[in-house]
């Protein structure tokens, strides 16, 4: 038990903290991100929804209580890392962050999950 909710803070944590760090790039408009973003054919304000989004997702996985925002933001997180993997491959750009990113949020699940099955704070419709 103790060893999975090590596990469990190792990885949220640094998902959390990569992607604070990666809102704040978004929401304060970095010259590097806006210029990719810009060649890969997104447009500007998609870059603002995906800031908050971050910002929002990142404070939803450390928070303890509501868990079923969590689930959301793991699911919300899902998306938006497949889909940077796949934007990536597609216009040949370095895709490993996005990936290790995919993989952290892997085994933060993996390791949420079993964390509340022990605990028994698993929701009832889970």
């Amino acid at each position: 038990m103790k060893r999975d909710k090590i596990i469990y803070w190792i990885t949220t944590g640094l998902l959390s903290l990569g992607f604070l760090m990666s809102s704040f790039m978004y929401l304060s408009k970095n010259p590097e991100l806006m210029t990719g973003f810009s060649q890969m054919g997104f447009p500007v304000f998609f870059v603002s929804i995906l800031g908050v989004a971050k910002l929002l997702g990142a404070l939803a996985l450390i928070n303890p209580w509501w868990n079923k925002l969590k689930e959301w933001a793991y699911a919300g997180f899902t998306f938006t890392l497949a889909g940077a993997v796949w934007t990536h491959v597609a216009t040949h750009t370095p895709f490993v962050a996005p990936l290790v990113f995919l993989v952290l949020l892997a085994i933060s699940y993996y390791f949420n999950r079993r964390v509340q099955a022990k605990t028994g704070s698993m929701p009832a419709s889970v």
